[in-house]
């Protein structure tokens, strides 16, 4: 453009500061701005390594989070033949469920209450499972019916091959069979073995008289599920005439339940009434340890929060009797019985896990602590000023 109407390029320039940006705004900028100190670009480029590198360490936090989930909901698959059912699967026990909300039968069977009663214990066990299973599509309902099939299976096959060295060692210290047992070695077990012989003994029988007659299979010494094994019994001695006096208090079979619930070094402590280790109370040290970033090995029961003896973790130590177990714990005949069952397993929590387990307090108990005494008082009190006026 020519200078010949008067005036320059200069005077055809708006001032930087009244310059408009691409918005229409007056720019707030001016002449200094248009040049950056190397000052604001080293504060620029320090911000931006600074960013990098919280978004580095958010992204750690994020991934270390997920693996501890995917490790927790890994171990909690694992408990599941443990604590909620042994023989039958999740599927099974959804179906039940989901036939009864729909049929509202009340005229169930013994094998479908006790699926649903498995219900009830799998959704106190895997809380999340319902509210994740009803937005899932079908294909990833069924791959993690898979994960937990198979997580389950895997902590059995785990279990039974713990215990088949733990058992053995356990006869051959108590009982000095001779020959001794030997993992190893299928046939030095069972009836061929005195001392297994004695424990695996149904109730009913004898196993001094006659020994070739069980050995044998003869009639009127079958060994079936139909009959409990000595194993089971305190001091492995059945009465006849009361045969549920002493029944699931076996020296083997509480060492089995610690064994795979609390450690196997636990399993040598139960002699006491639960006066040695203070198994919930080294669980909540421990818990302080791994908040504190320290190492600590979980044991099951603490992975899955358990902190009572269960009647199907009971029933999953001597597997063989599961739906047996059970039903002696789950449906007793009567309110006597029932008693008894739930003084059976206060007896298997203090064993187990110690005299700190708060036991479930009565209402008459729980009426003289002095939080209820004192809101008793204070109503006693206030009655007592409303009648007087």
């Amino acid at each position: 453009m020519s200078q010949a109407d008067g005036s320059t390029l200069h005077d055809r320039t708006p001032p930087v500061e009244d310059r408009e940006d691409d918005d229409g705004l007056p720019s707030q900028q001016g002449p200094e701005s248009l040049q950056t100190s190397p000052q604001s670009m080293f504060l620029q480029a320090r911000q931006r390594r600074k960013i990098a590198e919280l978004e580095g360490k958010i992204e750690v936090v994020e991934s270390g989070r997920a693996v501890k989930e995917r490790h927790a909901h890994h171990f909690v698959r694992r408990g599941l033949k443990r604590v909620v059912v042994l023989f039958d699967t999740v599927e099974d026990l959804v179906a039940e469920n989901d036939r009864r909300y729909e049929d509202n039968d009340e005229d169930a069977t013994l094998d479908q209450d006790r699926l649903e009663s498995g219900y009830s214990i799998l959704m106190r066990t895997l809380p999340w499972f319902l509210k994740k299973t009803s937005d899932m599509e079908h294909d990833d309902y069924m791959r993690m019916l898979k994960l937990l099939r198979q997580g389950a299976d895997g902590a059995r096959g785990d279990d039974t091959s713990k215990l088949k060295a733990l058992v053995s060692d356990w006869v051959n210290r108590e009982f000095r069979p001779n020959p001794p047992i030997d993992i190893n070695d299928k046939h030095s077990h069972g009836f061929t073995s005195d001392a297994c012989g004695k424990l695996l003994c149904p109730a009913e029988l004898d196993w001094n008289d006659p020994v070739a007659g069980i050995r044998d299979c003869s009639d009127g010494h079958i060994v079936t599920d139909f009959s409990f094994p000595v194993f089971l019994y305190d001091k492995y001695v059945a009465d006849p005439e009361n045969l549920e006096e002493g029944l699931f208090k076996g020296k083997i079979l509480l060492q089995g339940y610690k064994a795979v619930f609390t450690s196997p070094s636990s399993a040598k402590d139960v002699e006491g009434d639960g006066d040695g280790a203070d198994v919930i109370q080294n669980n909540r040290r421990a818990n302080k340890a791994v908040l504190a970033g320290i190492k600590v090995k979980k044991h099951v029961a603490q992975i899955i929060k358990m902190e009572k003896v269960t009647p199907r973790s009971i029933a999953y130590i001597a597997c063989q009797f599961w739906q047996t177990i059970v039903d002696f714990f789950e449906r007793p005949p009567g309110r006597e019985a029932q008693h008894r069952v739930d003084k059976l397993l206060e007896w298997w929590t203090r064993k187990v896990f110690g005299r700190s387990c708060r036991e479930d307090l009565t209402n008459v108990v729980k009426a003289r602590m002095s939080v209820n005494a004192l809101a008793r008082q204070r109503a006693q009190i206030d009655d007592a000023t409303f009648d007087s006026n």
